[in-house]
């Protein structure tokens, strides 16, 4: 699928159809994440996922609060 860069305002866009939308399961608004392949030659864009942003949340917050004490177990 060939998608073409669109200026909208002072910066570029591109519009995704409405079958990639579809997929993505998202609409206006919604968050996306671009994420480089493994083999660093590429990208995937990804639809956020509320469930493991607040579990990611969670354990940031945990690793802060123990920081000290997870170093001194990965000793």
């Amino acid at each position: 699928m060939e998608l073409k860069l669109r200026k909208i305002g002072n910066s570029l866009g591109v519009i995704l159809p409405a079958e990639v939308l579809k997929v993505l399961q998202v609409r206006e608004g919604s968050s996306l994440t671009l994420i480089p392949n493994e083999r660093g030659e590429g990208f995937q864009l990804v639809a956020e996922d509320a469930e493991f942003e607040a579990q990611m949340r969670a354990a940031r917050s945990l690793l802060s609060r123990y920081s000290s004490t997870l170093r001194e177990l990965a000793k």
